[in-house]
């Protein structure tokens, strides 16, 4: 044991007798002149070098943007120009513009000095550090694939969502898909949910039909109230002849004859039709002697 402990304590001694004598030779070993000058030199020339190539580098980065820019403009007028579906040209052009930047961002790098299998190494750490970390990223990426080719919806079509929203496709991107609202809001929807979800394509099918429920009093006579509603349908252009507008008795409720009515239109004049035939039937039936019951009970009372 003592040694052992002889032997460790000589190399321990050693070693810093070494790095003393390194410390000595940098710091305390006087340096001629020309030493100097050779030391600035590199130094200098290694600064200029550098400096160069960070200003090659960012000039590279400013162009390669903007040449990012026009090619992704470029094919996405080349796409519009075929005709092709919005969704598609929206997609696509978002997809292209994320991989040239990464590859200019390369570039930069590779110029300033990095190299390139640096690079690889650490996008190959973050690669599965942002995948970990990215997971739902990556689901929405793929839904947003799969409603590119599985078609459930496009570009201009009015859905409604497994959440609740009801509006217009205005875009569908990479990762999520824009939706205007009937009051103007801009809502994005990331595209895994939206694929994995129940949608609901309002105007896939061009046309909808509409329902109203009309309350008449007890009394009134069914038939003539019918004939009034048709008249009524009749002379709205936005009213389709086909399939043929119904008007039936769907319930007798406490204090009223309910009237169901059905009628097809487009979708575009889902909404506006509607209003627009109750407040005609409200103005017509009265004409004809049809009224609107207001709720009432009647009470009997035994002497």
């Amino acid at each position: 044991m003592d040694n052992t402990d002889e032997i460790i304590k000589a190399g321990i001694q050693d070693k810093l007798q070494h790095m003393a004598d390194v410390e000595h030779e940098l710091v305390d070993t006087p340096k001629t002149a020309e030493q100097w000058h050779d030391l600035i030199q590199n130094l200098l020339g290694g600064a200029v070098d550098f400096c160069f190539k960070l200003i090659a580098a960012i000039a590279i980065f400013a162009v390669g943007m903007w040449i990012v820019n026009k090619i992704t403009r470029s094919i996405k007028f080349a796409m519009e120009r075929r005709e092709l579906e919005p969704s598609l040209i929206s997609f696509s052009a978002s997809f292209i513009n994320i991989l040239l930047r990464i590859f200019v961002i390369v570039i930069v790098l590779t110029t300033v000095g990095v190299q390139m299998t640096s690079i690889v190494a650490v996008l190959g750490a973050g690669a599965l550090a942002v995948g970990m970390a990215l997971s739902g990223t990556f689901q929405n990426f793929a839904g947003g694939i799969i409603i590119l080719f599985l078609k459930p919806f496009k570009v201009g079509d009015v859905i409604q969502t497994a959440s609740g929203r009801t509006g217009t496709v205005k875009k569908i991107m990479i990762f999520t898909t824009e939706l205007h609202t009937f009051d103007n809001q801009v809502v994005f929807i990331p595209n895994g949910p939206l694929a994995n979800g129940e949608i609901i394509n309002l105007s896939d099918r061009g046309a909808r039909r509409a329902e109203i429920q009309i309350a008449i009093s007890y009394g009134d006579d069914v038939d003539v109230a019918r004939k009034v509603i048709l008249k009524v349908l009749a002379s709205d252009k936005r009213i389709m002849k086909n399939p043929t507008p119904v008007v039936f008795v769907s319930n007798l409720a406490d204090s009223s004859v309910v009237l169901t009515v059905w009628y097809w239109t487009k979708y575009a004049d889902w909404f506006s039709s509607q209003g627009d035939m109750r407040e005609a039937l409200y103005k017509e039936l009265p004409r004809k002697k049809i009224r609107f019951p207001f709720p009432q009970m009647d009470v009997h009372i035994q002497k």
